[in-house]
């Protein structure tokens, strides 16, 4: 039930400039160094992703997005961008999900129109899902993970475009940290599921993300089902997003 690939992706939400292209160089070269079975994904603003992705022409980094409007067609949505913008402008990837989007409305039946999208441009999608503090407390995590699952992924088809994010969003930018053994259970838990619902004999990659770090990466490490980790605040430095591949692997 495990991957051996691991990923580590970056999620810089609303930060960076053109000058910002120095740290995904920096990145770069550490991998190119620092040769492990792994893969890095720095999700930018939409306003970079076409001077990044033409400036980073590495094996070893993905650029991506993080988010999209549902429709695909041009249209009146104005300030929006839809996954063929984001797939012209030269990402491969893109977050869709995030719990931030969710605080803002963002529902399972949009988040699903924006996974048929993406996966029909040949975006590699992460997936972010994730529990409330409130729906911790009454002990509806898997509840609630297997409706978000349940809701949003329309079919099996899309399955092999699919990296889901585990994000407890009581644990975003906190650093409060799921105990060990109950995210080992919550894990496993995601990973049958997407199993018995569609049949797949290789599980989806399960990322965790939620205020990951340099110094409780190791942690991390010890829990074989986990198969990578979207950063946030540690992505935005160089040396913070390298301290945590290099940690990891010690």
């Amino acid at each position: 039930m495990t991957n051996k690939l691991k990923y580590f992706i970056g999620n810089w939400k609303m930060f960076g400039s053109l000058n910002s292209i120095n740290i995904v160089h920096q990145i770069d070269t550490f991998c190119k160094r620092y040769r492990k079975n792994y893969k890095v994904v720095i999700c930018v603003p939409s306003t970079l992703i076409y001077y990044f992705s033409n400036k980073i022409k590495s094996k070893y980094i993905s650029i991506g997005g993080q988010n999209c409007h549902e429709n695909n067609k041009f249209g009146a949505f104005t300030g929006s961008i839809n996954a063929s913008l984001v797939k012209d402008a030269g990402a491969n990837y893109i977050i869709l999900g995030h719990s931030e989007n969710r605080s803002e409305g963002e529902t399972d039946q949009e988040i699903r129109k924006k996974i048929i999208s993406a996966a029909k441009k040949k975006l590699n999608i992460i997936f972010c899902i994730g529990e409330t503090a409130q729906e911790k407390k009454s002990g509806k995590t898997f509840t609630v993970l297997k409706r978000q699952l349940k809701n949003s992924i329309y079919s099996k088809n899309f399955m092999n475009r699919i990296i889901i994010a585990y994000e407890p969003r009581w644990a975003i930018g906190t650093g409060k940290l799921p105990n060990p053994l109950e995210l080992r259970k919550i894990f496993i838990f995601i990973k049958k599921f997407l199993e018995k619902k569609f049949k797949i004999k290789k599980p989806n990659p399960v990322l965790y993300g939620g205020s990951v770090n340099k110094a409780n990466i190791n942690m991390f490490s010890s829990i074989s089902e986990i198969d990578g980790f979207l950063i946030g605040e540690s992505s935005k430095s160089s040396k913070k997003f390298i301290d945590i591949i290099k940690n990891y692997y010690k």
